[in-house]
């Protein structure tokens, strides 16, 4: 299925799905809404599904690597070939957070290289579709139109893949140095932002000097090439990434086949915020998992209307924060599905007639 095609079909949540996960939850033995975020998450789950229980059993990692053009400006602490070497440690099974973090909620990793580089990643799907990594946007285009709509296929083509395998909650991350400039300047191309220091951030650790750079950087790209605020493809092609075009495609795969996905910080929500230009539907289908420290993501999650159900100070990227909201996710379904109702708990309830019901 072609992306394009593909998003013209997306509908939104299953209304009458979402008033009987509703109205279940106000039947279980509970004060109505005092489980908070676990009751609305398995209410989004079930209008995604159409079915009021749910379960998670089958979870799944996309991590996306990719090298970033951008790179050559300074914008970025971490050595550029750290981009192939955590790929090929994911890859390998090491013990990075990511790994360790998947396997503790019983997530399968799959990597899937986008152009790194050095050449193919033992362990990874081969998609390298620059193999050098993108252009330096602060002098041209970033990305070949074309080779935009094939990352994004890609991408859609991985939700197709796990809808295929059986998932039924997935995650999204990525890897390539520089990444957080591309993010940010796609984030402020699409909400018009003009002043970098409102939604620019350090990243990794930059120093003083070098995140002055990269806010010069980042404003230098977007006066030069005036990306469309309307057009997500012209913005990943003049200032994005080939990882975030992917996951901007596994959004919108995950939303035509119906499968939950997992917001990390703030690459991931670049991409979801594209995702949503593309189709506003796609945002349906979105559960943001921690708040990130990045102004850039707070920025676009509140242009989503998304609220992030952790605070744990996490910056780490890789999506690590998908495989832990996962766990909580699956509380939420487990909440739903193995709590006893007041009448099977054989528990009064006129008491509740005079309470406010939420």
């Amino acid at each position: 299925m072609n992306f394009r095609q593909g998003i013209e079909k997306i509908t939104g949540l299953d209304a009458a799905a979402v008033e009987a996960a509703r109205n279940y939850q106000h039947a279980l033995a509970k004060p109505a809404g005092s489980l908070g975020t676990l009751e609305e998450i398995s209410i989004q789950i079930a209008g995604i599904t159409g079915k009021v229980k749910n379960t998670a059993e089958k979870k799944m990692h996309y991590l996306f690597g990719a090298d970033n053009g951008v790179y050559a400006e300074g914008v970025a602490a971490t050595p550029q070939d750290f981009t192939r070497k955590l790929l090929c440690h994911y890859a390998a099974g090491i013990g990075c957070g990511i790994n360790v973090l998947c396997e503790n909620h019983q997530v399968e990793l799959r990597l899937v290289d986008m152009g790194v580089i050095g050449g193919p990643i033992s362990g990874t799907k081969n998609c390298r579709l620059m193999e050098n990594g993108t252009f330096n946007f602060r002098i041209r285009e970033a990305i070949p139109p074309d080779i935009v709509e094939k990352a994004i296929q890609i991408g859609f083509d991985c939700a197709a893949q796990a809808k295929q395998d059986g998932c039924n909650l997935l995650g999204n991350g990525e890897v390539g140095m520089a990444n957080t400039t591309t993010a940010a300047a796609c984030i402020m191309a699409a909400l018009e932002i003009k002043d970098p220091e409102l939604a620019v951030g350090r990243g990794a650790g930059l120093t003083d000097e070098a995140f002055a750079r990269k806010k010069l950087v980042i404003a230098d790209g977007l006066r030069l090439h005036h990306p469309d605020p309307k057009n997500p493809a012209d913005i990943l092609s003049k200032v994005g990434g080939l990882d975030i075009a992917a996951m901007c495609g596994l959004y919108l795969g995950a939303a035509y086949y119906r499968i939950p996905i997992v917001i990390d910080g703030l690459i991931s929500i670049a991409a979801a915020l594209l995702a949503v230009i593309f189709c506003p539907a796609a945002r349906d289908f979105m559960i943001a998992s921690h708040i990130s420290a990045e102004p850039g993501y707070r920025i676009a999650s509140e242009a989503l209307k998304l609220t992030p159900a952790l605070c744990l100070g996490m910056r780490l990227g890789e999506g690590s924060g998908c495989p832990v909201m996962m766990g909580i996710i699956d509380d939420a379904l487990a909440v739903i599905n193995r709590m006893s109702t007041f009448a099977e708990a054989e528990l009064e309830t006129g008491y509740r007639s005079s309470l406010q019901m939420h």
